[in-house]
C-alpha cells in the first residue's frame, strides 16, 4: 500500500472515531463477540424517515479485514 494513502486512512479513521466516539466504544466492545458466522444487521433511517436494512454473515475473511482497519488505527 502506498504510504501517504495509508497516512490518508490511518486520518480518516481518527476523524470517524472523533466525530462518533459512542460507534467507536460499540465496535470495540462487539470485537470481543464478532467471529466467524456472526450475523451483522445495518439499517439506515434518512432525514425523511425511510428507513433500509440489510444484514451479513461475517467470514474468516471479513475478520482479517477489521484485523487490518484495527491495525491501521494502532
Amino acid at each position: 500500500m502506498n504510504p501517504m494513502a495509508l497516512i490518508k486512512v490511518k486520518g480518516l479513521i481518527d476523524k470517524f472515531s472523533s466525530n462518533h466516539p459512542k460507534v467507536v466504544l460499540f465496535l470495540k466492545n462487539c470485537g470481543r463477540e464478532l467471529r466467524e458466522d456472526s450475523i451483522v444487521e445495518l439499517k439506515i433511517t434518512n432525514p425523511e424517515g425511510k428507513e433500509m436494512c440489510t444484514n451479513m454473515r461475517i467470514t474468516k475473511e471479513d475478520i482479517e479485514l477489521f484485523q487490518q482497519i484495527k491495525d491501521i488505527k494502532g
